[in-house]
C-alpha cells in the first residue's frame, strides 16, 4: 500500500533531492552538497538542501534592504 503524506521526508533520496531544490541529479552530483549514508543508500538532508538554497544570491544588485520604494507602492509609511 502507498501512502502519500502532505509533508516532505527528512531524509531523500537523490531523485527526489534534486527534485526539491530544483535541479537534475547529474547537477546535483556537482553541488558538494553533504550526503549521508544509511544501510547503503545515500540521503540528502532535507536541512542541508535548504542551507543550499538559502545561500544563493538573488538576482540583481538592488537586494531586499531597500523597501522604502516597495513600502510606498504598497501605502505602508516607513518609520
Amino acid at each position: 500500500m502507498s501512502k502519500n503524506f502532505a509533508f516532505a521526508p527528512r531524509m531523500m533520496q537523490e531523485t527526489a533531492a534534486a527534485y526539491y531544490i530544483g535541479v537534475s541529479p547529474s547537477k546535483l552530483r556537482t553541488l558538494g552538497i553533504p550526503r549521508k549514508i544509511s544501510g547503503g543508500n545515500f540521503l540528502f538532508d532535507i536541512r542541508d538542501l535548504d542551507a543550499w538554497a538559502d545561500a544563493l544570491d538573488y538576482e540583481g544588485d538592488e537586494g531586499w534592504e531597500d523597501t522604502s520604494e516597495v513600502d510606498r507602492a504598497f501605502g505602508i509609511a516607513a518609520e
